[in-house]
């Protein structure tokens, strides 16, 4: 059974599955009949053309949004809506920006009553892992917005989700900031393992990042299809199976943007 036809039933035994998912806003549907599986690990990328529906799976899943039909369970257990094993990393970083990177960090932990030496014990190890160390007292505004993005991600690490779910979180990075900081996440994931659902506009990016890529369609709002990534890491852009993959996927995507919707 090849990768798509095994997720769109949804076999797993543990982590992400999303069986017929559809959510309709008013009279728009805005995604319809998504099914997919996200291993526990997994590093999976979504991408799209613009409209195809992206956010509103990564609302779904986050517990923000409820579906219209089908069902979302993580480790057999259905999502009623937001929880401690899935946490969310924003394009906007969303900082209190009257906090210090240490406040920031240990926001999530404070709410949940834990003990001042454990909090700052598991504050400390994060905020030494994206490397902010030296930075600890600072305050947003005095922060780079790469600087800003590893206080949004430790800031979730603190919590110890099961899931990270990003939504466009380098979009707003110049290309160089954004490329340090596809290598750190990436190194991240290698020290946590954590399962992580990574939406993206740049099929550059997925293809950098993912052990699988889902393509939405915006014609259908549903799965196009489901596309591993089977190139070693680190991934080089220059390399022949790269580009012959980042041409597969775009003209996939331009397709739809050429013939309509």
């Amino acid at each position: 059974m090849d990768s798509t036809s095994r997720d769109s039933v949804g076999i797993a035994d543990s982590g992400l599955s999303l069986k017929g998912v559809t959510k309709v806003f008013d009279e728009f549907t805005a995604v319809d009949d998504v099914s997919f599986t996200v291993s526990d690990g997994e590093f999976v990328c979504i991408v799209g053309p613009s409209g195809c529906g992206k956010t509103t799976v990564l609302r779904l899943v986050a517990g923000l949004a409820v579906p219209t039909r089908g069902s979302l369970t993580m480790d057999g257990i259905p999502i009623s809506g937001p929880g401690s094993d899935r946490g969310m990393i924003f394009q906007d970083y969303a900082l209190f920006p009257w906090r210090t990177v240490h406040g920031n960090v240990a926001f999530g932990l404070e709410m949940k009553g834990f003990a001042q030496q454990a909090r700052e014990e598991r504050v400390n190890q994060y905020i030494r892992l994206v490397g902010l160390s030296d930075f600890a007292a600072r305050y947003p505004r005095e922060l780079s917005g790469g600087m800003k993005q590893r206080v949004a991600i430790a800031r979730v690490l603190a919590n110890e989700p099961k899931m990270i779910l990003a939504d466009e979180p380098f979009g707003a990075l110049d290309a160089q900031t954004r490329r340090q900081m596809q290598e750190e996440l990436l190194s991240i994931w290698t020290a946590e393992r954590k399962t992580i659902l990574f939406v993206t506009h740049s099929v550059e990016e997925a293809i950098v990042l993912a052990d699988r890529i889902v393509l939405l369609s915006a014609k259908t709002r549903g799965v196009k299809r489901i596309i591993p990534v089977e190139l070693p890491r680190p991934r080089e852009h220059l390399d022949a199976e790269f580009s012959a993959l980042h041409e597969d996927i775009l003209s996939q995507i331009y397709e739809e943007a050429v013939f309509g919707l």
